[in-house]
């Protein structure tokens, strides 16, 4: 399937490595110019080797709103326009809400929400000059179906929610989409790093505690098919949407 990606020109934010890298690997496939960006530089120059050199790298955290314009304003700059966003960035910890003073949920609303929105607010102006553009901001399950012992990010990620419904009215008319992406469990870093034993043996034993239908965990190109086909041509017309890919572990609730 041509998704219709090619040439244009995007953004993937804490692409270096789990979903993030391969939703710029698809990207790059497709024929998209991308541009990826997070913390770590060693993991980033490992990315770009991944990827045979197919894309450019920035090192930035998604909270420093100064280096996010800079970052879209000067990828616009360099490649005549920008096309697509993916709004990407860690999770806050686990923890009943009670074990967080007010500080934790502020950091927590910085990370889990207000530096989704300011990504979107440094790129969308130069979607609106392209005349055709997609974003995709990347949150949790929870957003849909909260996990008790995921406190703050039951609190803090839905308000991207209201956020790109809001956003979806305010652009009216056009070829500008907005989505949210719902992964649930996946085997990546921050599932993986917590494992001592088999890998195989203790993500079934997860996918079974939370109850997937399934009887499995995600794996993240699964996640970046989701992505990337909410992020082409032949998606136009989804928008407003929070598409969870989770197995079926909320069945719709």
């Amino acid at each position: 399937m041509d998704l219709r990606l090619k040439d244009k020109v995007a953004l993937v934010a804490g692409g270096s490595a789990g979903m993030g890298l391969e939703i710029a690997r698809d990207l790059v496939r497709e024929g998209a110019t991308v541009s990826i960006a997070g913390r770590d530089p060693d993991r980033l120059a490992a990315a770009r080797a991944d990827l045979g050199g197919a894309v450019s790298t920035r090192r930035l955290d998604l909270r420093d709103n100064d280096a996010v314009r800079a970052w879209a304003d000067e990828t616009a700059a360099e490649h005549g326009a920008l096309h697509i966003l993916v709004t990407n960035a860690g999770g806050p910890p686990a923890g009943p809400t009670g074990s967080f003073g007010l500080d934790g949920y502020r950091d927590a609303l910085e990370l889990g929400m207000l530096a989704h929105i300011g990504m979107v607010q440094a790129g969308l102006p130069h979607l609106q000059r392209a005349g055709w553009g997609r974003v995709v901001m990347i949150t949790s399950e929870t957003v849909r179906q909260l996990i008790p012992k995921y406190g703050l990010s039951n609190v803090v990620r839905s308000g991207l929610i209201g956020y790109a419904k809001t956003l979806v009215h305010e652009l009216g008319a056009g070829d500008i989409t907005v989505n949210v992406l719902a992964p649930g469990y996946t085997a990546t870093a921050p599932l993986l790093n917590g494992i001592t034993g088999d890998i195989d043996e203790e993500l079934a034993r997860i996918a079974a505690g939370a109850g997937i239908p399934l009887g499995r965990v995600a794996r993240p190109e699964e996640i970046a098919a989701a992505a990337v086909f909410l992020l082409s041509e032949r998606a136009g017309f989804i928008t407003g949407t929070v598409q969870v890919v989770d197995g079926g572990r909320s069945l719709g609730a």
